[in-house]
């Protein structure tokens, strides 16, 4: 049997503030040229602003995954993950915490937080590809998004 999963593609929000996890993040999802849709957000306003649909995103597709660093500016990574845990419209869309904090703290306030997984970013570039390859292969190739984030 087909899996027709594999020859569909999502929408992607990545937010992230360091352009070299910009970067490494986009060369592990592009690797295997998989057809998916990544836009990336700088900080936690330009998020929001994304996921609301605001000003300049005022047409922007809403996202099927969230990839979202903890440690922003402007609003946190946790502010991000409240609101859109929060807002009926977004709730749904599963969240991926990918984030350099190993802190027990941390881990504990996002997934009480409904946030779907925390990954810690490995500092070695070969491992975070592999990190990246493995969020790509279950949270794109694998997982049935919900037709709510839509």
């Amino acid at each position: 049997m087909i899996n027709k999963k594999k020859f569909q593609s999502i929408e992607i929000l990545l937010v992230e503030d360091n352009q070299g996890d910009i970067d490494l993040t986009l060369e592990g999802l592009n690797k295997n040229k998989v057809r998916n849709n990544v836009n990336v957000a700088y900080d936690g306003e330009e998020a929001l602003d994304f996921l609301h649909k605001r000003g300049k995103f005022a047409n922007v597709v809403t996202p099927d995954l969230i990839i979202l660093d903890l440690n922003l500016p402007k609003k946190s990574g946790r502010e991000v993950l409240e609101d859109v845990k929060k807002t009926e419209s977004l709730r749904l869309i599963p969240v991926i915490i990918l984030t350099s904090s190993h802190a027990e703290r941390d881990v504990i306030m996002t997934y009480g937080l409904n946030a779907n997984a925390y990954v810690t970013k490995p500092v070695d570039i070969r491992e975070f590809l592999a990190v990246i390859k493995s969020i790509e292969n279950f949270w794109i190739n694998i997982v049935i998004h919900p037709p709510a984030s839509k």
